[in-house]
């Protein structure tokens, strides 16, 4: 056999050894660290610290250990362990064995797992949110060709552009439940006041007071007409 053979299948042994086993790195780890403000040289510092611990039983490797490894040096590592520890990415922790009396340091980057965790929460809730977002003009614009007739049978003619575009701006930009504007328009026929400028009015009335529902607008338009009385 060659020596080209023999690093061959010695290559070949070191590829199946990792396959095997090595460093758990968690996926989230690797897709948050620029929001959580880690450089690159950060994330393969904490990525070794790792390496050494879980694949070489050596939690709390030198800088000078730590620079061998990386493009930098020793007074780098060290300036980068300090801002990490400053910053709540890294700790050290104490142990004391109680059965020999040696005290030990470890590295410990739990702070790194609980901050991407909370971004990882946080990137949830936002993402839910703006999923709400986008179904709530589905909800309040359900049938607004429906609403755009009952509004034509009121006033008992075709309704001009730009009263379609006030109706889909109360809708679309300002946001009113269709019920809330269905509601606006009875009180408008009720007051004898028929006009969109009015109703407009109304609606506006209603969202300084947090009226959101018909329910609510039917006990303020009580409240408004008793205290007239």
């Amino acid at each position: 056999m060659s020596n080209d053979d023999i690093w061959k299948a010695y290559s070949r042994g070191m590829a199946a050894v990792m396959e095997e086993g090595g460093v758990h790195i968690s996926a989230l780890l690797l897709r948050s660290y620029r929001q959580l403000g880690l450089t690159d040289s950060e994330l393969l510092l904490l990525l070794q610290l790792m390496a050494f611990r879980d694949a070489e039983g050596n939690g709390f490797p030198t800088p000078d250990e730590l620079a061998e490894r990386m493009d930098a040096s020793e007074r780098s590592i060290v300036e980068q362990l300090g801002k990490l520890m400053k910053e709540g990415f890294l700790a050290i922790d104490e142990h004391l064995d109680s059965h020999t009396g040696i005290q030990s340091e470890q590295y410990n980057w739990s702070g790194w797992l609980l901050k991407a965790a909370e971004w990882a929460a946080l990137e949830k809730r936002e993402s839910k949110k703006a999923e709400k977002a986008q179904r709530q003009p589905v909800q309040r614009t359900a049938n607004p060709v429906n609403l755009f007739n009952i509004f034509e049978q009121e006033f008992g003619r075709l309704l001009s552009p730009i009263e379609c575009e006030t109706i889909s701006g109360w809708m679309d930009e300002d946001k009113y439940a269709e019920e809330l504007i269905r509601f606006a328009l009875k009180e408008a026929v009720f007051a004898g006041k028929l006009s969109f400028r009015y109703i407009d009015r109304i609606l506006i009335e209603w969202s300084r007071n947090r009226v959101t529902n018909e329910d609510e607008a039917r006990a303020h338009a009580q409240r408004f007409r008793g205290g007239r009385g």
